[in-house]
């Protein structure tokens, strides 16, 4: 895969997805936007890919939004790439975050730098964030004359709780990553120079020893859960779940492996095995 804004590298079967536009802080476009579309797309679709971790090259993760057309860079009026509805324009961190809401693999992010505005939103989308001691996390859209981008009104109240989320967008502060790590906003924090190794370790961990369906069946599973009204609507998608995984080949390739005291070889893929029941939602977008 070859980008202009982004590098995408595989470390054994992760993929690692970097920001690429260090000489602007990897700021985010529409290019951009649109190149990581195309990588999520390419990475889930091959089944030798077992997760995706997103850093940023050079000392920051993402500066947020590209500035360089001025006053004018959040008017609606200037954009001719986005997306529209009959009465609205797709914000473009809500297009690549609500992307990431659907992706079947698990999903880390490499916090390397500063990532303050989009750079920081993207985030909440992941399923593990972890930071260098480097990192910096600012949710300055207030403080830009705007409102909170990429779905973070959703996401980032379930992080850290509503106080906290109120209190991070109304002042738009910036915090380190120790503070960071203190409101749950990511998991750990690492020496500069560990970071991307620490997170191939972390997402091995994830997928070594679990089938590649059963992860993205419980991906969703778990993120969807908020969405739900009562503990009955996840005992119906887990017992569909169930049945479908347990008269699977991966089903019985667990519990053979497990008797058999060896590691499981689990063989279903997620281009061509996902159950029946799956999707059990009705995409919004």
């Amino acid at each position: 895969m070859t980008f202009k804004t982004i590098k995408v590298e595989q470390h054994d079967n992760i993929a690692v997805l970097i920001l690429n536009r260090p000489k602007k802080l990897n700021a985010f476009t529409f290019l951009m936007l649109n190149e990581l579309l195309i990588a999520f797309d390419t990475i889930e679709a091959d089944d030798n890919l077992k997760a995706v971790i997103i850093s940023g090259a050079g000392r920051g993760f993402c500066a947020g939004a590209d500035l360089s057309s001025g006053k004018d860079t959040f008017n609606p009026s200037f954009d001719t790439f986005g997306v529209k509805e009959v009465d609205f324009r797709r914000d473009a961190g809500g297009i690549l975050t609500l992307r990431m809401y659907k992706f079947l693999k698990p999903i880390i992010f490499a916090c390397n730098g500063p990532a303050v505005g989009v750079g920081a939103s993207m985030q909440l989308a992941g399923d593990i964030r972890i930071a260098s001691e480097d990192a910096r996390f600012g949710f300055v859209f207030a403080n830009r004359g705007i409102v909170p981008d990429a779905c973070s009104s959703w996401f980032l109240p379930k992080i850290v709780g509503i106080s906290k989320a109120l209190e991070l967008t109304f002042s738009g502060r910036i915090i380190g990553s120790l503070e960071a790590l203190d409101i749950s906003l990511i998991s750990s924090v690492h020496k500069p120079e560990n970071l991307i190794n620490d997170a191939i370790n972390i997402a091995q961990g994830l997928v070594e020893k679990s089938a590649p369906i059963s992860i993205a069946i419980t991906r969703q599973m778990l993120w969807r859960s908020y969405s739900q009204n009562d503990p009955y609507d996840a005992h119906v998608i887990e017992s569909k779940a169930m049945d479908s995984r347990g008269a699977s080949d991966d089903a019985q390739e667990g519990v053979n492996s497990f008797l058999e005291k060896r590691s499981a070889k689990f063989t279903n893929k997620i281009t061509s095995d996902m159950p029946d029941f799956f999707p059990w939602w009705e995409d919004a977008d």
